[in-house]
């Protein structure tokens, strides 16, 4: 029974693990925790990315351009509410930019894994890239005339994927010579951050559609 469906889980996977690798909000999301705070809160921030991966590819077995199409003004809500996400992590990289780098780490600390990983999973669900390459998947297909089991099997690989590869990202970013060159050019990187999230919440406000 997998067998007739691997071809397609195959394609779709691979669909997105190019939106994975592609670097967009969430590696950002993932680049500013790992250097700030370290290596295991950005893990559980992929944990959190790969649980609203888990909505994202639920939705595309259900059909996701018609649930866009249908629920037109809930999708115009999660847009302005990613937006407005966005515009405060953007703040919050310019705050960091602006502390002194005692005050910064203190700040950086005191976050828990339970907000790293809401964190990780309200941009994930409201995260307009992943969502394009979500779109990408139920184009070709996606599995969502498949048996359960292969649909069950299709989220799961969903899940594994974006965990694996955001935690690659993770694991990366918080090495100690990526923690050293971020604590080197700590304030230009954090208004650089700025910057990224605060140009990608304009484009998600302004979006049509």
């Amino acid at each position: 029974m997998i067998d007739h469906y691997l071809p397609q889980l195959l394609l779709a996977w691979s669909i997105q693990w190019m939106g994975v690798l592609s670097p967009g909000p969430s590696v950002m999301l993932i680049l500013s925790v790992a250097t700030s705070r370290g290596r295991a809160p950005s893990l559980v921030t992929a944990f959190g990315i790969a649980c609203g991966t888990i909505i994202l590819a639920t939705a595309t077995v259900l059909g996701l351009a018609s649930i866009f199409a249908r629920f037109a003004e809930m999708m115009t809500a999660i847009r302005l509410i990613g937006a407005v996400y966005l515009l405060w992590l953007a703040w919050k990289a310019f705050r960091n930019a602006a502390l002194d780098k005692e005050l910064m780490l203190k700040r950086s600390a005191s976050g828990g894994a339970w907000r790293s990983a809401l964190n990780g999973f309200t941009l994930q669900i409201s995260n307009p890239k992943a969502i394009f390459f979500w779109l990408a998947v139920a184009s070709v297909g996606g599995v969502g005339d498949a048996p359960l089991p292969v649909v069950l099997l299709f989220i799961a690989g969903a899940f594994v994927n974006s965990f694996a590869g955001h935690g690659g990202y993770a694991l990366l970013l918080s090495s100690g010579p990526v923690r050293r060159l971020y604590l080197r050019f700590r304030r230009w990187i954090e208004g650089a951050l700025g910057c990224f999230f605060l140009y990608a919440g304009y484009l998600l406000a302004t979006a049509r559609g």
